[in-house]
């Protein structure tokens, strides 16, 4: 993925007024102040999410059923399926060598041999996650070149998910494999995530974050869990616009751009701003796609740790599932929005998303439901996103 040099504008968060407020809801309590006391499993999925599934799928339920099938055919799900470890991952722009696809595939299949485990309890998905990262963890040193920080983070959100479930939940993970497992992400993962990328598009600070939030709930990392949420509730306004922020966005954090053309410049020679609008709508919608689905895990987590920061981002977040959904379902785009031309080209990014404002605020979002339904059962996009509607799939609303 190419990284854009070009500056951008830090926004204001402000949430809009009316039909966009919050349902009634229990929500955790926010503990901005202080530490939190680490829930496990809580790294994008949690215990209640996980029995949700087991029994969904084991009742015949949809859409689970189907999802889970989608998932238990997939070459991840082999039992013979062979991890390549390598000890420096390096990763350029727009190309690389095949250790950069084989540490996101063997991520991925980490996660997916856990979430099996945890659906159907067979012991051999859970010697295959635990062998998966035992391979990884024994000579994995480092991400290197322009790429780097994307990588970790691609792959590092994939690891925690499928460490956080085999540690809370396989009695058979050798201790000093885990702790070798923990200091490959705190050495070979944490420094490429938490590295500075203001002038960059702004799906890689997002994804970085997610990475880097749910490496902290592994390793129970009071300062790096502070710093994540700090960094989403910098960048989530810097990158999806709310007319309340202002005539245009401003830039992302230690990003300086003072003029109209430049921050036109950054969101793709886009000059109108409207609600719900992305830094990269008009580049195209896979990346506010990735986008969506790392602002959705990072807030996620965070809710499994105690703190709302999709309360806190509601209407912003809310205006942006919907003005996308809508557009990538078919909506002609209006001259000035792109010139008119839109690459509808978003993945399955939506599901986690929709869980919490539909499942448990009752928000209405007929658009985002929509393309999630035509969309399951949602699968993996070879990146970090992987098999949500077995997570965080629900029926519609009545």
């Amino acid at each position: 993925m190419n990284a854009s040099k070009r500056l951008g504008f830090a926004v204001v968060g402000a949430l809009l007024a009316g039909g966009l407020l919050l349902a009634a809801c229990a929500v955790p309590d926010d503990r901005r102040a202080g530490d939190v006391v680490f829930r496990h499993p809580g790294v994008v999925v949690d215990r209640g999410g996980l029995r949700q599934a087991k029994r969904m799928v084991a009742a015949g339920e949809e859409p689970w059923l189907s999802a889970y099938r989608a998932l238990l055919t997939s070459r991840y799900a082999s039992l013979d399926y062979t991890p390549h470890p390598a000890d420096v991952v390096p990763c350029p722009f727009n190309s690389g060598p095949q250790s950069c696809l084989d540490e996101r595939q063997d991520a991925i299949a980490a996660y997916t041999h856990a979430l099996l485990w945890s659906v159907n309890g067979r012991t051999a998905h859970a010697r295959k996650a635990v062998q998966i990262m035992d391979a990884w963890s024994a000579v994995m040193k480092q991400h290197r070149e322009d790429n780097a920080a994307l990588q970790a983070a691609w792959s590092g959100s994939s690891w925690a998910r499928a460490a956080e479930i085999m540690r809370t939940d396989y009695p058979n993970w050798d201790t000093s494999r885990v702790t070798r497992f923990e200091e490959m992400l705190r050495k070979a993962y944490l420094p490429a995530v938490r590295a500075q990328v203001p002038a960059y598009n702004g799906n890689w600070e997002l994804a970085m974050t997610a990475a880097a939030v749910s490496i902290a709930v592994f390793l129970e990392d009071q300062a790096v869990f502070r710093e994540s949420l700090e960094r989403f509730r910098a960048r989530v306004p810097a990158y999806f616009y709310l007319r309340a922020d202002g005539p245009r966005p401003v830039a992302p954090r230690y990003a300086a751009i003072e003029t109209a053309d430049q921050v036109k410049a950054y969101w793709f020679d886009q000059g109108t701003y409207v609600d719900g609008i992305a830094q990269e709508t008009c580049r195209n919608l896979m990346h506010v796609g990735y986008a969506l689905a790392a602002t959705a895990h990072i807030a996620e987590t965070a809710w499994h740790q105690g703190i709302d920061l999709y309360g806190e981002q509601s209407a912003r977040l809310r205006t942006a599932l919907e003005f996308h959904a809508k557009y990538q379902l078919g909506a002609e785009a209006p001259p000035w929005l792109c010139g008119g031309k839109l690459e509808r080209t978003m993945g399955p990014d939506l599901e986690v998303a929709l869980h919490h404002y539909e499942t448990r605020t009752g928000a209405k979002l007929p658009y985002t439901r929509a393309l999630v339904e035509k969309t399951r059962p949602a699968g993996t996009d070879e990146l970090f996103v992987a098999w949500e509607t077995v997570s965080h799939g629900q029926v519609p609303p009545v």
